[in-house]
């Protein structure tokens, strides 16, 4: 790339360099992290970065996770590779591969940490930059990432539960549709605490839409006492209110997480809310942060996570959020 070319690439940048370096720390690279040996850190130029999450491919979250990675490797000039599986082996797998191949940075989501540990340690071992985004916010220095982008999930379901408690409701469903994700548990728990305690889970499948939809009905059904429901995943928001129209329940049903059809529903008057965790950034700033410490040595966050939520989505600013959402950014 020409001296040129590299300037007008982070003169685009600037806005978010200058954010990030708002929460820069000197954190000594090169130090052992929980018991993880990372290589000595070299000034040197971030060319790739893999990307590796947990999400099944197409889903519309993690979508806009990829979008905002990919746009940072064109404004920065560097390649990303993004690649991801629902199932915790076959990640790990995935990061395997991107340090066989030499990746110059890596960036993970640990929805499931105790997979996921051993290859990332060794990817630390061998010199390679981590970036933990989204999930296992708790392990992620063990882990011996320089960094974790992502919301809080535990404060995040404080803060639903909380809206939902000021909102008048009384009893509160909280739906987890990924077995073993400590994102899910943690937004539920968070929740109950928030609303004040009266609270209840339930686990469903987000592979068999038609048993959410089921299962929330009959969740409701047994015990009308139910006024709140909250969904963890944007794609399960449809079903949770089709499941409280299925039921003639008027449960109120709120949802972490926007797609079209989220955007629609709290239009249309069928959704509370959404709790937004600005995603887009989950993939635009680790490629930021690496190329920081790729090139100049910086950390960000000064050992705490780098937070991108939660924000709310409304009925008074949904129309603002909407087109955002359809360009896939939110």
């Amino acid at each position: 790339m020409s001296e040129s070319n590299r300037f007008r690439r982070w003169r685009r940048l600037t806005p978010w360099v200058a954010a990030a370096a708002v929460l820069a720390a000197c954190s000594g690279p090169g130090a052992d992290v929980a018991g993880t040996t990372q290589a000595p850190a070299e000034v040197g130029e971030l060319k790739s970065v893999a990307v590796v999450t947990h999400g099944s491919p197409g889903d519309a979250f993690w979508n806009v996770v990829k979008n905002g990675a990919q746009a940072a490797g064109k404004d920065l000039g560097v390649r990303i590779e993004y690649n991801s599986s629902g199932d915790p082996g076959q990640q790990a797998r995935l990061i395997d591969n991107a340090v066989s191949q030499r990746v110059d940075g890596l960036v993970v989501s640990m929805a499931n940490p105790d997979a996921l540990l051993p290859s990332l340690r060794k990817a630390v071992a061998a010199g390679i930059p981590v970036v933990t985004i989204n999930s296992g916010e708790s392990q992620s220095a063990g882990a011996g990432a320089i960094g974790h982008v992502g919301q809080s999930e535990k404060l995040a379901g404080e803060a639903a539960g909380k809206r939902l408690a000021d909102a008048g409701k009384r009893k509160l469903l909280c739906v987890i549709h990924e077995a073993g994700n400590v994102g899910a548990s943690d937004r539920c728990a968070g929740a109950t605490q928030g609303f004040g305690g009266n609270a209840t889970t339930i686990q469903v499948d987000i592979n068999n839409p038609v048993d959410i939809q089921a299962r929330i009905k009959g969740a409701l059904e047994s015990d009308p006492a139910i006024d709140a429901v909250l969904a963890l995943n944007s794609q399960v928001a449809a079903r949770a209110v089709g499941g409280a129209q299925d039921a003639r329940s008027r449960a109120a049903v709120a949802t972490f997480d926007l797609n079209t059809d989220v955007v629609d529903a709290i239009r249309a008057g069928t959704l509370l809310f959404a709790v937004d965790q600005q995603q887009y950034e989950q993939g635009y700033l680790p490629v930021v942060m690496l190329q920081l410490y790729k090139t100049n040595l910086n950390t960000v966050g000064g050992g705490r996570p780098v937070q991108t939520g939660p924000a709310f989505v409304d009925k008074d600013n949904v129309d603002a959020v909407a087109e955002l959402v359809g360009q896939g950014t939110r």
